[in-house]
């Protein structure tokens, strides 16, 4: 899985976490990271916890979009305060639950391929739609970090 990868971008930038730059966002890299990773974490525990039988899929213009152009356009959609981390985010707590994504991710490639998880804008997503969702949402988040520090 690609965003085995995007996990190990996203821990190289954990140093860096303070850096912020008003003229991309007005959050900084640590933001971003912990929200990732939030994401990330969410969806892989989500995969597993569903019942693949429940599974049905809808047809959703924003989804194909999204999915088929990998991209996602800045300032347009709203982070869900589920994603959200209302406390300090410190390299420690970053670094921790970095570990704790990894260990959830890892199971993901045991799930069935109707295990699925529900989007708040393109409904529910099986494990291959789920995988490429957190490979574009990781990297427009890493997008945006690399472009906090240039």
């Amino acid at each position: 899985m690609f965003f085995k990868k995007q996990l190990s971008e996203l821990e190289s930038y954990i140093p860096q976490l303070e850096k912020t730059n008003s003229k991309i966002t007005h959050s900084n890299i640590g933001w971003q990271i912990d929200h990732s990773l939030r994401v990330i974490r969410g969806i892989a525990w989500q995969l597993e916890e569903s019942n693949p039988n429940e599974f049905a899929s809808k047809f959703s213009i924003q989804k194909s979009f999204i999915l088929l152009t990998g991209y996602i356009p800045r300032g347009k959609a709203k982070a869900p305060k589920a994603v959200q981390n209302e406390n300090e985010i410190t390299e420690e707590s970053i670094r921790d639950f970095l570990e704790k994504t990894k260990s959830q991710v890892d199971k993901i490639d045991n799930l069935d391929k109707n295990s699925h998880f529900s989007h708040p804008y393109f409904g529910k997503l099986n494990k291959k739609e789920a995988i490429r969702f957190i490979e574009i949402h990781t990297e427009h988040h890493l997008k945006i970090i690399r472009d906090i520090l240039q």
